[in-house]
């Protein structure tokens, strides 16, 4: 896909330009410079295998391979240019290579070697934290299920998407077109597809010259009703380019336009006034509101050489100042193909976040304000070559992806996907101590419990004290945990988008609940007027259960308590149905019926003694169970 990043994009040239050409490189660099980089890699080719081979041929031999995705001649030449120099963005394209080459050990090796000599580098501070990523990607397994789409040709299809039953694509196959330098492929053209009934395509429809030119149209996003479309379009169109300072030739950038439908088709399209003389706009996206447009640029001020920007849609079609995404999105990489997705889940396309080679899809969205982490959509929608243009739709989980890998028809193709699981998930690990010795504790139970008290999960602890959970993100959980010996604990995992929370569990050894003549454990506290437990007083119980297990001398009397609202009669009643509800759980988790009885005390012995005045915190505090020793203790068991 690299070939399409120049096409949308303009690379940045090779650092070695200004300094390292000569005469006998003059035609080399000529193509190069004209972004033609299969003739490029030929006249190169000549001079790495001559007497004038040296870094900068092998690295312009190297950068030609990159630009048009040959990984392997790619690799081969960069380990030739790092054989004379150790310049960091050789290493870290070196990297990105092995990784296409699906050679993960060696690339980690490499981007170990990039972070030691760039440490304040955004991509290698991630690395520096995450050095095992590749792995963690692999080990989550599919998360879509892909499909290669029948109407792909033997050139570039690339950026699917469907609007008003519609199917809009950008396409290489136009033969009446000039052929483009970089990958000697028909100029871009962007086509329609009527959707048959039962979802086949009808046959592509090249837009019209209101659309289509004889330079480049790219991807395409619609307003909120379908009525206007933003695209992008080389500006030589607008008789609009640069002379590079240093080349002298003369370069176009890419430029967004906006196109009204009209009854026959669409009205000759009007530039954006975010393009620029000396910048690119390109990639649009509008969110589902219809209010903000997203899209990737090079304009001065990015953090890296493409990023992800938006900018308000104003009520007159203008837009407002572009505002950076901020660099929890944009690294010192590319950052591209922004899409907004009608839940405000960001999708984009990047080189510099942590992926599996080439460009992966990355995604992230708005919480209170704040970016949420940003995370690799997985396997296999992301793979070892580069994956973009990705279309997503949250209600139906259905979308496409476009991708130069192998296997496709021609050399990008675009691919339907169905989303097969979540796709942001969290794994908890939670390690379970002794809480005086810190010793790890194996076999407790833990269990993973939702906001409505249902239990979703039990498992125990391993050897090491450690149980792990796969989680959905931003969603509120709580651990329960029990051992034998020990003091149930709970701990509240919160909402969150992070890829790994890690949670330490303190066990206190069961006998520093047991005073001299009661049981103390968390308040029981019951729901008004009802007297079944709850699974928070189960939880507490269960430390009664515990107690009384371990030491069989103990004979248990429980005390149950009322607020003080209905008659005193009322309240007598219902505390001994409390008393004799929480009696009959201890009995039921195998406790002798002997050694539990149970009395109500109604609304007599208030903790809170606050008559007509109470607060909803001071009825609770009132109802209540309390649990005294009768006879035995753990003395006598010993």
């Amino acid at each position: 896909m690299k070939k399409i990043i120049s096409i949308l994009t303009l690379v940045l040239l090779s650092g070695f330009v200004a300094t390292a050409q000569s005469n006998a490189t003059k035609k080399a660099d000529r193509h190069f410079n004209k972004f033609q980089f299969v003739d490029a890699a030929k006249e190169y080719l000549k001079l790495a295998n001559s007497s004038s081979a040296d870094l900068y041929v092998f690295t312009r031999l190297a950068d030609s391979y990159y630009n048009i995705f040959n990984t392997i001649e790619a690799e081969k030449w960069y380990v030739k240019a790092l054989g004379l120099s150790d310049d960091p963005e050789l290493i870290y394209k070196y990297s990105q290579m092995l990784k296409a080459n699906g050679k993960y050990q060696q690339s980690n090796v490499e981007m170990s070697k990039f972070a030691s000599r760039r440490p304040a580098d955004n991509r290698s501070i991630a690395f520096n934290k995450n050095p095992d990523y590749l792995q963690k990607i692999l080990k989550k397994g599919k998360k879509f299920n892909i499909q290669n789409l029948a109407l792909n040709s033997e050139q570039a299809d690339f950026g699917g998407m469907t609007k008003n039953g519609v199917f809009y694509f950008t396409s290489g196959r136009n033969s009446e077109r000039k052929t483009y330098g970089w990958n000697e492929e028909p100029f871009l053209d962007i086509y329609s597809v009527n959707i048959n009934s039962d979802g086949s395509f009808q046959e592509p429809v090249i837009m019209n010259e209101n659309i289509n030119t004889r330079f480049h149209e790219g991807l395409v996003a619609f307003s909120k009703d379908g009525n206007s479309m933003y695209f992008t379009r080389e500006s030589y169109y607008d008789r609009s380019s640069e002379k590079d300072s240093i080349t002298k030739y003369q370069i176009s950038h890419i430029n967004l336009y906006k196109s009204e439908k009209e009854e026959g088709g669409w009205s000759l399209a009007d530039a954006l006034n975010l393009n620029g003389t000396n910048y690119s706009v390109k990639n649009p996206s509008v969110s589902s509101d219809g209010k903000t447009l997203y899209f990737a640029s090079d304009m001065v001020g990015g953090y890296g050489k493409f990023d992800i920007y938006k900018a308000e849609i104003n009520e007159d079609g203008t837009l407002g100042e572009p505002v950076n995404m901020g660099q929890k999105v944009n690294t010192e990489g590319q950052e591209m193909f922004p899409y907004i997705s009608n839940k405000d889940v960001l999708y984009f396309s990047s080189d510099g976040h942590l992926g599996l080679g080439g460009l992966d899809v990355f995604f992230t969205r708005t919480i209170d304000g704040k970016q949420t982490p940003v995370r690799n959509v997985g396997v296999p929608v992301n793979g070892n070559a580069d994956d973009f243009a990705f279309i997503f739709d949250e209600d139906t989980e259905k979308g496409f992806i476009s991708s130069n890998r192998e296997g496709g028809k021609g050399s990008d193709d675009i691919y339907a996907i169905k989303k097969l699981e979540s796709l942001c998930d969290v794994l908890i690990t939670s390690v379970i101590v002794d809480s005086e010795t810190a010793t790890p504790l194996s076999g407790a139970s833990v269990s993973l419990v939702d906001e409505q008290g249902n239990t979703l999960l039990t498992k125990q602890s391993s050897e090491e004290g450690i149980v792990n959970f796969m989680v959905e993100c931003e969603t509120k959980l709580k651990l329960f945990v029990s051992s034998s010996d020990y003091e149930s604990s709970s701990e509240d995992i919160p909402a969150t988008s992070e890829e790994e929370i890690n949670v330490e569990v303190a066990l206190q050894p069961i006998d520093e609940i047991i005073l001299a003549n009661r049981i103390v454990l968390n308040p029981i506290y019951f729901e008004y007027d009802k007297s079944n437990i709850t699974a928070k007083a189960a939880f507490e119980l269960d430390k009664v259960v515990q107690v009384m297990s371990k030491y069989t001398s103990i004979v248990l009397n429980i005390e149950s308590h009322t607020d003080n609202r209905g008659s005193d009669s009322y309240n007598q009643k219902l505390s001994e149905r409390r008393a004799v509800t929480s009696a009959q759980y201890i009995i039921s988790k195998g406790i002798d019926a002997s050694r539990v009885s149970g009395v109500g005390k109604g609304e007599s012995t208030p903790v809170i003694d606050c008559g007509d005045d109470c607060t909803d915190e001071d009825y609770q505090l009132n109802r209540r169970s309390e649990f005294y020793i009768l006879s035995g203790s753990p003395k006598e068991d010993n």
